[in-house]
């Protein structure tokens, strides 16, 4: 018998850290994880047409350490047998789990009819997940990145590598990796009933629906009452199919466990995933948890070191990315300003540590 996954392991409500694309790396999910300890953990979205159309720099934003389980990848695309690829690829690498983005609002991907695009193509959607689904089965059933064809040698390489050096639990093939979706309340207008049961007849173990619309992108205010009808949408729809129930998140505007644990409790969620709030600040996961300026700045440096000790090897590496994070650390500082001026010049953690000494703040 399959074990049950691990969504079902973990105390309710869940409180996780959201996936942000240009965010949510490595380093920052190291150290969210480190400093903050949020119970689940997603990478940035990637896309599955990149995967298959051999763009193996895609595989840096699936490369995480233990101590960030559990830790879910998360793809975006259109193309079913793509998905169906890259659920063999997440699954080999050793990820707890597998989420499909339906939310993202950028124009970039939702002109392409990905992301929240997907909204205006439900039946494509059913697809998708089903492929995802099926690709897990696949993996279970002994299938490999050897056997995607449409994955490039360079790529095939990297996964076997990675999945040699996994713990001996997670180079089981036979494990559970449980399929969720992350999505949107519609896309002009929230048509949140007809959009979940949708997403529900293909029986994913998690929906996290974010409380705005596409056109909304990230304006206005998050709609929790519409977050919560989406709980209750989902345990009617297993007590009428009699199927297992799936499990519903929120997401939108949240500034604290404290917060998180509130909403998740007055509209019956099973979590909350906390996204923005996090900028700068992993103590957000914390409970009760209050803003040490002092404390923040050392964690800037120590991100900083660790941004470079992942992405340094590569012949292109640049330091820029790393600059908003420092930018984000140190907003509410006296002389924030003043301080950013110099952080926003910074191409090292050694810099960084200049910089952070001459202002006293480590």
């Amino acid at each position: 018998m399959q074990q049950s996954s691990f969504w079902h392991q973990l105390n309710k409500p869940i409180v996780g850290l959201s996936p942000m694309d240009g965010v949510t790396d490595h380093p920052f999910r190291v150290i969210t994880k480190k400093y903050g300890d949020p119970d689940v953990i997603f990478t940035e979205f990637v896309s599955v047409e990149g995967l298959c159309h051999s763009a193996a720099v895609m595989l840096d934003h699936f490369i995480y350490d233990e101590s960030q389980r559990p830790v879910v990848a998360q793809i975006f695309g259109k193309t079913p047998e793509f998905f169906r690829q890259a659920a063999i690829l997440v699954s080999q690498l050793g990820f707890d789990g597998i989420d499909i983005n339906m939310g993202c609002p950028a124009r970039t991907v939702t002109n392409h009819g990905s992301g929240a695009g997907l909204i205006q193509t439900p039946e494509l959607a059913q697809q998708i997940v089903r492929a995802v689904q099926k690709g897990v089965q696949d993996y279970q059933s002994g299938q490999t990145v050897a056997d995607c064809p449409d994955f490039s040698p360079e790529i095939r390489s990297i996964v076997e590598l990675r999945n040699k050096r996994l713990p001996q639990q997670y180079y089981n093939c036979q494990r559970n990796v449980p399929v969720s979706i992350k999505t949107r309340l519609g896309y002009s207008d929230s048509i949140i009933t007809e959009w979940l049961e949708v997403l529900l007849q293909t029986n994913p173990e998690l929906i996290t629906v974010h409380g705005r619309t596409l056109k909304q992108g990230y304006g206005g205010q998050a709609n929790w009452e519409d977050i919560g009808q989406a709980a209750n949408i989902a345990k009617k729809y297993a007590t009428a199919s009699g199927k297992k129930r799936t499990l519903i998140f929120g997401n939108g505007d949240v500034q604290s466990r404290a917060q998180a644990e509130i909403l998740a409790n007055k509209h019956n969620l099973d979590g909350v995933l906390i996204g923005r709030a996090s900028f700068g600040n992993p103590l957000v996961f914390q409970a009760n948890a209050e803003k040490d300026q002092p404390k923040l700045a050392r964690i800037a440096l120590k991100h900083a070191q660790v941004f470079e000790k992942t992405f340094a090897h590569r012949s292109n590496f640049n330091f820029l990315p790393m600059r908003k994070h420092l930018g984000w650390y140190i907003r509410s500082l006296p002389k924030a300003k003043e301080i950013r001026l110099e952080l926003v010049k910074t191409n090292s953690a050694a810099e960084v540590e200049k910089v952070l000494t001459q202002y006293q703040l480590i």
